[in-house]
């Protein structure tokens, strides 16, 4: 446990001074309460050095040296290490600049941010894309441009923090809906309302691992007269022949949908995030989506490494199918433990209690693998677990030494 100690000078309460403490010095002292009542709820998170070794595998060296094996990324595809993507990023850093330098419509866009643009839109079947610097900034935006102060958004109470945020800043009335419960979903939608109503919700739940059930959520969609919005961060490259994402994998037409939301940090091994629409749509948030407007547009290398992510994702069945087997093997050996059922890279091995989980990330560490514990606010309490994150680029004998260290702790 993490204890956080501040050490404050005495005060002289004589000395002629507004206040008897310093206002900073008070800020302070409710910081350093606030944390240490997080280390001892077992909630205080930390920021780990770690250093990638070489090769294709998710390896990785602490500071004390310490050779570790990470089941906490989500490079789904194992594309982050690629070659391919090394090559075409060091060959536009060989570029005049290193930055982009200046927000999109300020500074204006490089080739290679055009090129990523339309072959994403192909990709997709889409009129248009537009990029972000991140998949949170995408979300921000999105809803803050599209959704007005008096409609109203239904979100699933698994959403990603960024959804809620967005929702929040856009100022509409956000109602929570239970965790892909159409039922409770429907009930909300027949109430009378103002406005126009905003389905949000995410194609591969990012804690949970399993599916929106997409063409339910279509079918209310239209029957009901409502906006879409789909978040496509942990289904993109994994989910569909091509990994289209969940149009693909439930064979749905996306014509129902009014955008999807994609990041480029995880199948694509990459960093940025993009939005698909029509043509319309997409002009409309170049000028309305403030993270859009007032952020630096990505370097130009990152979105030429994207481009050399593209068609290995789009052929990336054969990693798909090595994930696929993966998770089976997991799931046998976790046979008889509490474990999220899932189909796709997410698994979730339920824990419980705050000490529980970080007991049993403490005792991966000794065995020499990464999975960090996984605690509230990011799941709900009484939740806490390991986010085991399966990688294209682990083995079967990864799968399998993992199952063995947490059947056997280490000491």
């Amino acid at each position: 446990m993490v204890v956080i100690v501040v050490a404050c000078g005495a005060v002289d309460k004589a000395e002629s001074l507004p206040y008897t403490v310093p206002m900073q010095a008070t800020r302070e002292d409710e910081w350093a309460q606030a944390l240490a009542e997080r280390s001892e709820a077992g909630l205080l998170r930390q920021t780990e050095v770690l250093q990638a070794e070489p090769g294709l595998r998710p390896l990785y060296r602490d500071a004390s040296g310490n050779l570790l094996l990470s089941f906490a990324s989500n490079d789904y595809l194992g594309l982050a290490r690629h070659p391919a993507l090394r090559r075409a990023a060091q060959d536009s850093f060989a570029a005049p600049e290193l930055g982009a330098g200046a927000a999109p419509l300020l500074g204006g866009e490089r080739p290679q941010h055009a090129e990523l643009a339309a072959a994403l839109a192909a990709w997709l079947g889409v009129e248009a894309v537009l990029l972000f610097g991140s998949g949170y900034l995408a979300n921000l935006g999105v809803l803050g441009a599209l959704v007005a102060a008096q409609d109203q958004i239904f979100l699933d109470r698994l959403a990603h923090a960024s959804l809620i945020d967005g929702a929040r800043l856009s100022g509409a009335r956000l109602q929570r809906f239970r965790h892909n419960d159409l039922a409770h979903l429907e009930n909300l939608l027949r109430r009378p309302r103002s406005g126009r109503a905003w389905i949000v919700t995410e194609g591969v739940f990012s804690m949970d691992g399993d599916l929106a059930p997409l063409p339910d959520l279509l079918e209310l969609a239209q029957r009901y007269d409502a906006g879409l919005l789909l978040d496509e961060a942990h289904a993109f490259g994994v989910l569909g022949e091509e990994g289209r994402g969940s149009c693909e994998h439930w064979q749905c037409a996306a014509n129902g949908l009014t955008l999807r939301i994609g990041t480029l940090g995880k199948a694509f091994g990459t960093y940025g995030a993009f939005v698909a629409g029509s043509t319309t749509l997409i002009c409309y948030l170049q000028q309305a989506a403030r993270s859009y407007l007032f952020h630096t547009a990505l370097p130009a290398a990152l979105a030429a490494a994207t481009l050399a992510a593209l068609p290995l994702l789009r052929r990336g069945k054969d990693r798909r199918q090595h994930l696929q087997l993966l998770v089976q093997r997991l799931q046998a050996g976790l046979a008889g433990r509490s474990y999220l059922p899932s189909s796709t890279p997410i698994q979730g091995l339920l824990l419980g209690s705050n000490e529980a989980a970080l007991a049993a990330a403490a005792s991966l560490r000794r065995a020499g693998i990464y999975c960090p514990a996984v605690r509230p606010p990011t799941v709900p309490k009484g939740q806490a677990r390991l986010r085991i994150s399966l990688s294209a680029a682990h083995s079967a004998e990864d799968i399998d030494r993992l199952v063995h260290a947490l059947e056997r702790p280490c000491a």
